[in-house]
């Protein structure tokens, strides 16, 4: 049987050398590009960093909630989980307390908005939920903690509201009350003016009530105080003062926008309100990225550091030419050494080499 020479059996090794060399590289790159092949919260409720936030509107008094299609309508085409639940419109702290019981049901960062009554209630419902990372008034009552929305609303003229509502006595299990809508004949004018009065119609007659003690009970919390704000003025609004809108705004230090709009500015500029809704939670994003990015690093730093999501690439790629360069280098020192055991054929152990 005859022995392999030197030459042959280095070459045998460099070929091994090389091939695992490459095998290692391949894959430095092909994991990172795993990880990164799909962006990074495209669904609403997910938890991860980044990840899109779920949006929830909260109706106010004398509607439901189908007055958000044309916003939910919008937001859905853009990818968003939009869920707007019904506001039982019974009082600030009973409706706040419901509607931080539908937040909790949700995973990941939320975008909570509130139209009108809406706003008092997701101040109030929002306060403690660390999920919660963005607040977004629609031409809405933003009270203070212990303010009373009977009592905002008269800081300044411009509202016809009063004189157009109609009181309604209830009795329940729990007690007797009396309950709050706007007379058909005046819903228009004072709620909706810039809607077709066939449209203004029908939600006049299918309206929702509130009772009246909710503008005589104090606001449980104030969330804007530690949560960035959005918020909407309606220049033509009769139901809210808009000066008492710009006032609350100014005083939260919300991102403002002002537009001709009627107190339905969800229904008559729904794209307006989705735009100022995408603003929200593109802040939201990001916030929660850089918040998840923070901690990433820091629980990196005890252990192995991880590659950046904008980097690993080329990180793998870097990864890719050092162990190729190696390979080269290894090769050609094997081509030396093979090249000096040809130059010494007299060398004994030339006939026993491993």
């Amino acid at each position: 049987m005859t022995m392999p020479s030197t030459a042959d059996l280095i070459r045998r090794r460099f070929t091994h050398v090389s091939t695992a060399a490459l095998t290692v590289a391949l894959c430095t790159v092909a994991v990172p590009a795993s990880a990164d092949s799909g962006p990074a919260g495209t669904t609403g409720g997910d938890t991860g960093a980044g990840a899109r936030p779920t949006v929830v509107l909260v109706h106010g008094a004398f509607a439901d909630a189908s007055g958000w299609n044309g916003v939910i309508e919008r937001l859905q085409a853009d990818g968003y989980t939009v869920l707007a639940p019904p506001n039982p419109l019974r009082g600030p702290a009973d409706d706040s307390t419901y509607i931080a019981g539908v937040l909790k049901n949700i995973k990941g960062p939320i975008v909570l908005v509130g139209h009108s009554y809406g706003g008092a209630v997701i101040s109030g419902a929002a306060a403690g939920n660390p999920n919660v990372k963005s607040l977004v008034y629609v031409s809405a009552f933003m009270p203070d903690k212990g303010e009373v929305l009977g009592q905002l609303a008269a800081k300044f003229p411009g509202s016809e509201l009063n004189p157009a509502l109609s009181p309604t006595p209830f009795e329940t299990t729990s007690g007797k009350g009396t309950d709050l809508s706007i007379q058909p004949a005046r819903f228009r004018d004072v709620f909706a003016a810039d809607l077709p009065a066939t449209t203004t119609a029908v939600m006049a007659a299918a309206q929702r009530p509130i009772a009246a003690s909710a503008f005589t009970d104090k606001a449980p919390a104030a969330a804007w105080r530690t949560i960035p704000s959005w918020a909407l003025v309606a220049k033509q609004d009769k139901s809210i003062a808009p000066d008492l809108e710009r006032f609350e705004a100014e005083r939260a230090g919300s991102h403002t926008v002002e537009i001709d709009s009627s107190h339905v500015a969800m229904i008559s500029h729904p794209g307006t309100v989705a735009d100022l809704i995408r603003d929200a939670a593109g802040s939201s994003s990001t916030a929660s990225s850089a918040s998840a990015a923070a901690s990433t690093s820091s629980s990196d730093s005890a252990g192995q550091p991880a590659l950046a999501d904008t980097g690993s690439r080329s990180l793998a790629l870097a990864g890719l030419a050092a162990v190729a360069g190696a390979a080269v280098l290894t090769g050609a020192g094997l081509v030396l050494v093979t090249r000096k055991k040809r130059d010494k054929p007299s060398d004994p152990d030339a006939s026993t080499a491993r």
